[in-house]
């Protein structure tokens, strides 16, 4: 009874965490989107967010003391978290851009292209091989995302290049976390992540802000509604939170099966909640073609993740019998 309590608890979890990672991708295109709320300053938002999450994530550790500071030198924060956080801060703000150009089906298509991205720069960086199976994967992919590329009716090249441009930025991000912070021992939760990463993210995106968005802001009217931006902050704080959880409690196979699930929902549900949003027969050929590519890549990488975790275990057997 206990167990399917568990199991009971963990798909709750996993059900808070596509409902939430949704409805941000699809609240932050209803701001941002001149059809609707209007709001067109993606890096605006992004600072709100960013803002909004330092400064509860600075009131957990800090005054509450939920979680405790990891210790963290000048030497960690200059040569880590700084450059960590200018690629999230890029990420975000490409990808939020994105929104004003494409929409979130075609977006979530181009997300394919993910693994791609992580491949690419963890070869790069030195943290991955060139495998042949995992390239043929990727050649895959990418046919896949060019495919439904061709089949988007309203292509448009500038939002393409943001989201694609935001995708490599956050795989560099992920590859940078794993390479910088795994290397000098750190391992930051959601809440200690916020808690350095979000203020240097807001202040790398000050620079961009000041530049463009600033000046328009000073000549448009743009409407500011309290409650709509506190409400959208508080989702994607809450998101963070949620992938905290996921990761706790289920393995990496689950989560990987639950970011492709939560990706067909989502690209099925903008369609419904964004009518100018139209999905042809040669999109869902080309994401089909991709994921297939996605699938197989996540077998590889978690086939790899227990093929090392298997002579770590036996280490012990082997020195005895030395």
């Amino acid at each position: 009874m206990m167990i399917s309590k568990q199991l009971l608890l963990t798909y709750l979890y996993l059900l808070v965490y596509i409902v939430l990672s949704s409805g941000v991708i699809l609240y932050n295109k209803w701001v941002l989107s001149p059809k609707y709320f209007n709001f067109p300053l993606p890096i605006t938002l992004t600072m709100i967010h960013m803002g909004f999450s330092g400064l509860v994530a600075f009131f957990l550790v800090r005054v509450f003391k939920v979680v405790s500071p990891v210790k963290m030198t000048f030497e960690i924060y200059a040569t880590c978290v700084i450059p960590i956080s200018a690629f999230f801060a890029s990420s975000l703000w490409f990808g939020n851009t994105a929104y004003l150009f494409i929409s979130v089906a075609f977006i979530q298509m181009l997300k394919a292209l993910m693994p791609v991205a992580t491949f690419l720069m963890a070869v790069i960086c030195g943290t991955d091989k060139l495998r042949c199976d995992l390239f043929l994967n990727m050649v895959l992919v990418s046919v896949g995302v060019v495919v439904s590329s061709y089949g988007e009716i309203h292509f448009n090249i500038v939002g393409t290049v943001y989201q694609v441009t935001g995708i490599f930025a956050e795989a560099l991000r992920l590859v940078l976390t794993q390479v910088l912070l795994q290397k000098k021992g750190l391992t930051l939760n959601p809440i200690t992540s916020l808690y350095y990463i979000a203020p240097c993210s807001f202040v790398f995106l000050f620079v961009p802000w000041y530049l463009l968005e600033k000046p328009g802001m000073e000549v448009s009217q743009i409407q500011f509604n309290f409650w709509i931006f506190f409400s959208n902050a508080l989702c994607a704080l809450a998101l963070n939170f949620s992938i905290f959880l996921v990761i706790g409690r289920t393995s990496a196979v689950t989560i990987r099966v639950a970011g492709v699930l939560k990706d067909w929902m989502l690209i099925a549900l903008s369609t419904i909640v964004f009518p100018e949003s139209t999905i042809t027969q040669l999109n869902i050929i080309g994401y089909a073609i991709a994921l297939c590519g996605v699938v197989m890549y996540n077998y590889l990488k978690v086939k790899d993740v227990r093929l090392t975790q298997t002579p770590v275990e036996s280490i012990p057997e082997r020195s005895a019998k030395v």
